[in-house]
């Protein structure tokens, strides 16, 4: 894993939970752990990964995620046994 995307990994698990990671910086890692990413109708995005399918909404107008966001992230990573 690239240094940029394993920095990334480490702030979705930092405490408390960061509300400015850049959503085109979660996506990148998404597509580094296999992930296929897809648009949706307006600002969703669909991203298929550990054999499921989930939908976010991509943040606008500023490029950071939400802290509800980036705790919905965590969760489902840790589900599925990736941690930094």
């Amino acid at each position: 894993m690239k240094r940029n995307h394993q920095r990334v990994l480490e702030a979705i698990f930092s405490r408390p939970v960061p509300g400015g990671i850049r959503w085109a910086d979660i996506e990148a890692l998404f597509v580094e752990l296999g992930a296929e990413v897809s648009e949706r109708e307006g600002s969703r995005v669909g991203v298929k990964l550990f054999g499921e399918a989930r939908v976010f909404h991509r943040p606008h107008p500023s490029p950071e995620t939400d802290k509800g966001a980036v705790t919905s992230i965590r969760k489902w990573l840790e589900e599925h046994g990736v941690k930094p």
